[in-house]
């Protein structure tokens, strides 16, 4: 299995398993990835989802060896990559849990998430570049998204590599946690996020990314059409009553 699955309480981890290739993404790894969160993401019992690889790399970018077989017309009638946007669909909030090296279409991975927590000894960068050709799964977009368009430029023209500290002051990176236990750190976030109201959570993933797509006006006037419809709910009704009560508040 090229991605290894584990639900501990309302989290689940997977775990890419090709340690041989540093976790790079091929055809298998990217369908099993993707079909297996579709899957989970359908259950009322998932709160989140952690994505990881192992020590030495959460994930070293696309398999060369599966693109250099292809040719333009290959690529443009398969539409490849574009598999990925179905990742981009996921409701459950997603974290990366990135340790070694997130490279190329590791880092565009990790940028697909939702939040990115980073071990010291984590390194980032897009060295497309260097192979002649350039990111294909966002990478170009989100990361001038995230960075600016002057630190994307200097990233991706150069391909160099961007340090777990860097990618945190440049806003690449959520927080870097340092000390042992990485995964048990990010492990105690995820289950934080899944003791809130799932629709609440699902609802606020999708304002916030909507904030990429809209004007500021238009964004304002989804965020307050999906304010206004969570008044629907009952996980709205018991976190006020909660609130007002001085309980903790018990979602469903």
């Amino acid at each position: 299995m090229n991605v290894l699955f584990e639900k501990i309480d309302r989290t689940v981890i997977a775990k890419l398993n090709r340690p041989k290739h540093l976790n790079a993404l091929n055809s298998d790894i990217m369908h099993e990835l993707i079909s297996g969160l579709q899957e989970y993401d359908k259950q009322p019992s998932v709160g989140c989802f952690i994505i990881t690889g192992n020590e030495k790399a959460f994930c070293a970018g696309a398999d060369i060896k599966e693109m250099i077989q292809k040719d333009f017309s290959e690529m443009f009638h398969e539409d490849y990559f574009s598999y990925w946007e179905i990742f981009s669909r996921i409701k459950t909030p997603i974290i990366a849990a990135v340790n070694g090296y997130a490279f190329g279409g590791g880092c565009e991975l990790a940028m697909l998430c939702d939040i990115i927590y980073a071990s010291e000894n984590a390194v980032f960068g897009q060295p497309e570049i260097k192979l002649g050709v350039i990111p294909g799964i966002g990478g170009t977009q989100r990361l001038t998204k995230l960075v600016g368009k002057s630190k994307a430029m200097e990233i991706i023209l150069t391909g160099r590599n961007v340090p777990a500290l860097e990618a945190e002051k440049i806003g690449l990176v959520s927080k870097v946690l340092t000390g042992p236990n990485f995964m048990d750190q990010v492990l105690e976030k995820a289950q934080l996020l899944t003791t809130y109201s799932k629709t609440a959570l699902k609802a606020t993933k999708e304002t916030i990314n909507q904030a990429l797509e809209s004007s500021l006006k238009d964004g304002i006037v989804f965020e307050r059409k999906v304010f206004h419809s969570l008044f629907h709910t009952e996980n709205q009704v018991e976190g006020m009553s909660a609130f007002l009560e001085k309980r903790i508040p018990k979602f469903n």
